[in-house]
C-alpha cells in the first residue's frame, strides 16, 4: 500500500480480503449453499491522547479516510514515537503466506456439498435419528498491515470446519449431540465411517441407557476438549488484561507471581498453533508468541494489546484481535491450552476415583469467578472403572477453589486442540481454539 502518513501521529491500516463459504443440510433440505467475498480496511490514528477509527470497503478510499481522521484528531505531537503506548508497537516486516496452493476458495462449492451430503446420508442410518443437521464452512483471509512506524506485513489464515448434529429420540427420551471437525484445508478435513460409527454408537447408548445423577460434590475427570473449554471460560477470559484496567481489586487478586494451583498445572495461549486459533500476527502487527498464564501453578502472565501493555507496564503478547475490519482490535484469546505434564495416563486418573464422573464432551460453557460447563456425554466412575452414561445438567465451581483442586494432568501425548467460537462485547464469532490433556479435579459441583 502506497500511503502518505502525517507527522506527529501514529497510524496503522489493516486490510483483509476474506472468502467464506457455507453449506448446510437440515434433514433433506439444503438450507444454505453460498460463497461470499469481503474486502475491507480498518484505519486507526492516535494523537497521543485519543484513538480515531474508521472502516471502508474501498481500498481506493483509504488515503481519503486517513486524511479525514487526521482532520478530526488533536494537535500533532512531535514526540509521538516516544509516547509510552506507541513505543510498544512492533515494527515487523514479513510476508507469511502458507495456503496459496491449497486455498479453500479454489475448491468447488459442489465438492463441499457432496462432502457433507455423504456424511449426512451415513448418519441417517441410525435407527433412533429424528433429524440430522450437517454444515460445512470455511474461510480464507489474506491480511495486509502497515503502520506509520514502518510495519509492513502480509499473511494468510485459513480453516475448514464440519459440524454434525444428531437429534435422537426413543419413547419419551431424547438426546442431541454434536460432532465438530476442523482442519486448515479442505483436503485435511476428515470424517470417516469408523469415527462416525463411534460417535453414533455413543449417542445411541446415551439415549437408551443414561441414568440420572444425584446433585452434590464429586471428583471428575475432564476430556481434553472439556479441559480446554474449562481453561478458556474459567481462566482465559480472566487473563485478558483489559478486564483489569481501572480495577485495583482485580489487579491484586491477579498479581503475577501468585500461586493459584498445584505445580502440575500450566496453561498457555499461543497464536502460532495451527488451527482455528492460528494468527501469526495480531491485528496490531504484533508477532504471535506463547504466553504462559499459569506456569507450574504460578500466575505467570496475561494477554495484552499494545494499549493494555502500556497501561500495566508489561509487553504486548499478540492478542489484539478484531472479528473483522468493521471493528477495532481488543484483547482476545487465540489457542488456549492446558499443558500435558508428567507420566499419568487417562486410565491412571480414572483408577484413582472411587465414585465420580467422567465428562467426555460438552454443549457450552460460561466463565467468570464462578464458571459452569453443560456436559453432553458424561459417565459414572465407580471403583476406578467407567460404568454407565449419566445425565448431568451442569458442572460448576469457584475458579480459584477449583484450580487448587486439580490433582492430575496426563502427559503431553494426550494434548488435543479443538476449534471454537468466542464472543466478547459485540464482537462474535471470533475463531479461537482450546484444548489440553485429560484433567482430574478432586471436587466439583454436579447438578
Amino acid at each position: 500500500m502506497n500511503l502518505k502518513f502525517k507527522d506527529g501521529y501514529y497510524c496503522d491500516v489493516r486490510c483483509e480480503k476474506r472468502y467464506v463459504s457455507n453449506v448446510q443440510y437440515t434433514g433433506n433440505n439444503l438450507t444454505e449453499c453460498k460463497e461470499t467475498v469481503i474486502d475491507k480496511a480498518f484505519i486507526r490514528i492516535y494523537d497521543g491522547k485519543l484513538w480515531y477509527y474508521c472502516s471502508t470497503d474501498s481500498r481506493d478510499d483509504i488515503q481519503a479516510e486517513m486524511d479525514r481522521l487526521y482532520a478530526c484528531a488533536g494537535k500533532p505531537d512531535a514526540d509521538i514515537e516516544n509516547n509510552v503506548t506507541v513505543k510498544k508497537f512492533e515494527i515487523n516486516k514479513a510476508e507469511h503466506i502458507l495456503y496459496a496452493k491449497e486455498k479453500v476458495s479454489d475448491v468447488p462449492l459442489d465438492k463441499k456439498r457432496d462432502f457433507i451430503e455423504k456424511r449426512k446420508k451415513y448418519a441417517e442410518t441410525d435407527e433412533y435419528l429424528k433429524l440430522a443437521t450437517v454444515s460445512y464452512n470455511d474461510r480464507y483471509s489474506l491480511y495486509e498491515f502497515v503502520s506509520s512506524l514502518g510495519a509492513d506485513i502480509v499473511y494468510d489464515v485459513q480453516y475448514a470446519s464440519l459440524r454434525l448434529n444428531l437429534s435422537l429420540a426413543y419413547g419419551r427420551e431424547s438426546f442431541d449431540d454434536t460432532l465438530v471437525k476442523n482442519a486448515d484445508s479442505f483436503e485435511k478435513l476428515k470424517l470417516g465411517k469408523d469415527e462416525l460409527n463411534s460417535f453414533m454408537k455413543d449417542a445411541d447408548d446415551f439415549l437408551l441407557s443414561a441414568k440420572s445423577v444425584q446433585s452434590g460434590k464429586y471428583p471428575v475427570v475432564l476430556s481434553p476438549a472439556v479441559a480446554g473449554v474449562f481453561a478458556h471460560e474459567s481462566f482465559g477470559h480472566k487473563s485478558e488484561a483489559d478486564f483489569m484496567l481501572g480495577d485495583e481489586t482485580m489487579k491484586k487478586e491477579w498479581a503475577l507471581g501468585k500461586r493459584v494451583a498445584s505445580d502440575i498445572l500450566s496453561i498457555y495461549d499461543d497464536g502460532g498453533i495451527f488451527g482455528t486459533g492460528y494468527v501469526p500476527y495480531d491485528d496490531e502487527g504484533t508477532k504471535s508468541k506463547r504466553t504462559y498464564l499459569i506456569k507450574d501453578g504460578i500466575l505467570s502472565g496475561r494477554l495484552h494489546s499494545v494499549s493494555t501493555a502500556a497501561d500495566l507496564g508489561e509487553e504486548p503478547t499478540g492478542n489484539a484481535r478484531a472479528v473483522s475490519c468493521d471493528y477495532e482490535p481488543i484483547v482476545r484469546m487465540t489457542s488456549t491450552i492446558i499443558e500435558g505434564k508428567g507420566s499419568d495416563s487417562f486410565d491412571d486418573l480414572i483408577s484413582r476415583i472411587k465414585y465420580g464422573y467422567y465428562i467426555k464432551s460438552f454443549k457450552h460453557g460460561s466463565g467468570g469467578s464462578t464458571f459452569t460447563i453443560a456436559p453432553s456425554l458424561a459417565y459414572r466412575i465407580e471403583n476406578g472403572k467407567i460404568t454407565c452414561p449419566v445425565k448431568i445438567a451442569v458442572i460448576s465451581g469457584n475458579l480459584f477453589e477449583t484450580l487448587e483442586k486439580i490433582d492430575g494432568v496426563t502427559c503431553k501425548d494426550d494434548v488435543f486442540v479443538a476449534g471454537g467460537n468466542c464472543g466478547k462485547g459485540e464482537q462474535f464469532p471470533l475463531k479461537v481454539a482450546m484444548g489440553g490433556a485429560y484433567l482430574s479435579i478432586s471436587e466439583m459441583d454436579i447438578q
